[in-house]
């Protein structure tokens, strides 16, 4: 067998799992489970790894670091953000409900957005220089739809989103078995197997990529250059 290309023990990632499932409740997370196969994947490599079940959270709406600030009593999503701001890699996992994403997952992207704002010590937004994918489980159809949703996000606010940094299972539709049930359902899968381990080299060799250069270039994006009224040599002088 070849060896990786290069190494990845200086590497971290954060997965955020949106299940609507506690972790104290007694049905597992079927979504952990096919996490838990890019998390080892990561691990091998010698990724630093931490999981965040954001059900087990008290994160309240809105679209602001800390909601503390605007009324409410308590947020538990201050530790989340301040964990994917030291990461160079964030995995959103979630089921699919209605054919979208969960309500707890798009709480996370909300909450994500509220930081965005935010620049770096090069002036740009403060996703920058960080990678993205997600994971997708259960027993209807949406994978794709539901990863485009999530993906455009990531990248709108600033991440780097790498080839195929997406994968999913689905069932039967309908009432079933979902993955990993019964300590089987769809692990042998083939096309979930390939997917989740190629988005999970492809969020490596990305973040590898970008720590080796310093983050993703300083010049046309930084808000800051903008905000004093440089314009990064536009052709259109009009513009500039």
């Amino acid at each position: 067998m070849s060896k990786p290309p290069a190494t990845y023990d200086d590497l971290s990632a954060i997965f955020i799992n949106c299940s609507l499932k506690r972790t104290q409740d007694d049905e597992a997370s079927h979504t952990q489970r096919l996490m838990d196969m890019a998390d080892a994947i990561m691990t091998a490599q010698g990724v630093k790894t931490s999981t965040f079940r954001a059900a087990d959270l008290d994160i309240p709406p809105g679209v602001y670091p800390d909601m503390t600030e605007h009324g409410w009593d308590s947020d538990g999503w201050p530790e989340v953000q301040k964990a994917v701001m030291n990461a160079d890699i964030l995995v959103i996992g979630t089921p699919i409900w209605l054919g979208d994403k969960s309500s707890v997952c798009t709480r996370v992207i909300e909450r994500l957005y509220g930081f965005s704002g935010e620049l770096n010590a090069a002036g740009q937004y403060s996703y920058y220089g960080r990678v993205g994918g997600c994971l997708i489980t259960g027993n209807e159809d949406g994978i794709k739809h539901v990863a485009m949703n999530l993906l455009y996000s990531l990248q709108h606010l600033g991440f780097v989103i790498p080839p195929q940094a997406d994968a999913g299972w689905v069932g039967e539709a309908g009432p079933g078995p979902s993955y990993g049930d019964d300590g089987k359902v769809g692990l042998d899968n083939d096309f979930t197997r390939r997917n989740t381990t190629f988005m999970a080299w492809n969020l490596m060799h990305m973040a590898r990529m970008l720590k080796d250069a310093g983050g993703v270039p300083a010049y046309g994006n930084q808000k800051t250059a903008w905000d004093k009224g440089e314009r990064f040599d536009h052709p259109n002088p009009e513009y500039r």
